[in-house]
């Protein structure tokens, strides 16, 4: 027994890299539930000893604890935000805020197409790309029946739309989250440095798809009428509820915009608004709306990455990227942001930036602050615009699609990539020229 605990301690760097490896491997291909192979790979990373078991040894507290490499901050962060979000769309209140949008439009399908763009983007910067597809999707196929066109070029909006908003705050898309806790950054950094870059690119990839889509956009006047004339009197189901979780989401986000002044973290403000529209609710009932599957693949996955961070790995990766670039700070800047795009198409964005989030933690160790400063940014641009590259690229994504085909348009992954690749190359030129004059001139 004692000879293998030392092969495994002398090999450590290699078995846990490759534990990651063979679980990114089964998260890509998903024959397996992620959450599965997440939980799974945990598991085996313990029973290895690749992390400790026991907090304290012989008194002393153990470094290599287990639990001491699961970001809570992540953790209470999103199911805090699943609680508020699940509480307030049983109101109803999302979903009249887009019907009253959409008879501003006219039934015009162009100014349609447009406005479930903005109001999925801006709902993803707030509420969370997924939450917003599955609250905006029925509204969306109502549109298309009363105008008796396709809705494809819609679904297909809400979807890029959907990460592109996303990107632009803490709370939009879960790698943010990552992001935002391993480097001490907050809700209005996230505001200052991307809102206006992730609002050039949103505009740029509305009018293309206007373009693109512009014969498939066109429906009879009678038709157009029926939009404007949508009874939206019924969509509000519980006025209480409405007002009491829209106040409570106001002061949330007011709490994230005010963390310098108050110096509460956001999962912290997050639990708190939680916690206070729970009063009112049967906990049972509310945590039965919560993706328990995303916060135990969160949980295994931080385990995982914590067995190669404390056998060294991360550190070795590190290395490695500013021996790559020579230390350049441009070099590195470009390398992770396309890297990050590219990849976050291909395979799942979570488990990637939950990999490099360390890493650059280390890089912070070695070069300081002011040179991770914009690769941190580069991270987020990369892993959240680069999850529209393909179908499987986000969450958002494969909830559309999967949706779309039950009522009888499928959404193919050939289909989507001519839009998905445009898409994604565009975004990620515009954030390269953004990152090179902001922060590396």
């Amino acid at each position: 027994m004692e000879l293998i605990t030392g092969f495994i301690h002398s090999h450590a760097i290699i078995i846990s890299a490759l534990i990651l490896s063979i679980a990114y491997i089964f998260i890509a291909i998903e024959k397996i539930p992620k959450v599965t192979v997440a939980i799974l790979g945990a598991a085996i990373t313990l029973i290895l000893g690749l992390l400790e078991q026991d907090k304290f040894v012989n008194g002393t507290l153990t470094p290599g604890y287990f639990i001491n490499f699961i970001d809570f901050n992540v953790i209470f962060l999103l199911v805090s935000m699943m609680i508020i979000v699940s509480i307030a769309s049983r109101s109803g209140m999302f979903n009249w805020i887009a019907v009253e949008m959409l008879k501003l439009t006219k039934g015009n399908p162009k100014l349609i197409l447009i406005s479930l763009g903005v109001f999925t983007a801006v709902a993803s910067a707030f509420l969370d790309n997924v939450t917003t597809v599955i609250l905006v999707m029925p509204v969306t196929f109502l549109i298309a029946k009363e105008l008796e066109i396709s809705p494809m070029p819609f679904l297909i909006t809400e979807i890029l739309t959907s990460n592109i908003g996303g990107t632009a705050t803490l709370i939009g898309d879960p790698p943010n989250i990552i992001i935002g806790s391993a480097a001490g950054l907050s809700f209005m950094d996230f505001l200052k440095e991307l809102t206006d870059i992730v609002t050039l690119i949103l505009f740029v990839n509305i009018v293309l798809l206007v373009l693109i889509f512009r014969k498939q956009l066109t429906a009879r006047k009678e038709n157009m009428e029926q939009v404007v004339k949508l009874d939206n009197s019924n969509t509000i189901k519980d006025r209480a509820l409405m007002v009491r979780s829209g106040i409570v989401l106001l002061f949330v986000i007011a709490g994230f915009i005010l963390h310098d002044v108050i110096h509460i973290q956001s999962c912290i403000v997050a639990m708190a608004g939680a916690a206070f529209l729970m009063l009112f609710e049967k906990p049972d009932k509310i945590f039965e709306k919560i993706e328990w599957n995303t916060i135990f693949f969160f949980i295994g996955l931080f385990i995982i990455i914590g067995g190669l961070e404390h056998a060294g790995g991360i550190k070795l990766m590190s290395e490695w990227l500013l021996d790559v670039t020579n230390g350049s700070q441009k070099a590195a800047s470009l390398i992770i942001l396309w890297a990050s795009g590219i990849l976050s198409g291909i395979i799942d964005n979570i488990p990637y930036t939950a990999t490099m989030a360390p890493l650059l933690i280390e890089v912070q160790n070695v070069m300081g602050n002011d040179y991770t400063h914009p690769l941190w940014w580069c991270l987020s641009l990369g892993a959240c615009l680069g999850g529209n590259m393909t179908i499987i690229g986000a969450a958002a994504n494969v909830i559309v699609s999967e949706t779309a085909s039950d009522k009888g348009y499928p959404i193919t992954f050939m289909y989507f990539l001519k839009f998905g690749v445009l898409s994604t190359v565009i975004s990620l030129f515009m954030s390269s020229v953004y990152i090179w004059f902001r922060f590396l001139t």
